[in-house]
Formats: structure tokens, sequence, C-alpha cells
């Protein structure tokens, strides 16, 4: 599959982390999304029906990233991938979860874990 839809950038306020104060704070996270699925029927009939609605599709990552908290972004990630592969165009979902501000102590530009799962 060579198709796909990219969301880069998402950007959530949660409450997830090991720590107390990730909780009780909450902090940024940035989420990008890659989903593989077959773009020519949609394409060739020009319906927004016979794909998977990138508007919608934000809207429920955003929403998958946002409750419930958990100790790790990798739960997060996983959240977030069955939320796409629910969707039954979708063939495969690549999810990067990004911590900004992860409680870290040297200077850092991102932190992040990416996880890559296909429909079984």
């Amino acid at each position: 599959m060579t198709d796909s839809i990219i969301l880069t950038g998402l950007r959530v306020k949660a409450h997830h982390g090991v720590y107390d104060f990730e909780r009780e704070n909450g902090q940024d996270f940035v989420i990008d999304v890659t989903v593989w699925l077959d773009l020519h029927t949609a394409a060739s009939s020009d319906d927004v029906s016979r794909t998977i609605h990138y508007g919608e599709l934000a809207n429920e990552v955003t929403e998958a990233a946002q409750h419930n908290p958990v100790d790790l972004i990798e739960t997060v990630a996983e959240r977030i991938a069955a939320v796409v592969l629910l969707h039954e165009a979708a063939e495969r979902v690549q999810v990067t979860v990004h911590k900004p501000q992860a409680p870290i102590e040297v200077p850092f530009t991102d932190v992040a874990v990416r996880i890559e799962r296909t429909r079984s």
C-alpha cells in the first residue's frame, strides 16, 4: 500500500504522565499520524465517502489523546492506532506522540514514541 493520509502536528492538552504534577497540571502533546489506504477509488470518483475524512480523523485522534489519563505516551499511541484502524479503509497506521514538555533534566528538542500497526 503506497497511498496515505498524513496528519502532522495535531496539538492537544492532556494529563498523561507518570508524575503527579503531570496529571494535575497537564501539558501539550503533539501527534503525527500516517494512515495507509487505497485512495484510487476516492480519487477517481471524487467522493469523500470513499476515503477517510481527514477532518473527522483529526478529531477522533485528538479525542483519543485527550481523555482517560495514562502513565505512558506509548499507551496513548496504541489508543490512537486502534481508533484509526477502526476505519475499514485503513490498512496500516503509524502514530508518533511527541511530549515537548517532558520532565527531563537536560536540554532537549523533542521526546517522542512512534508505533506502527497493521490491520490484523
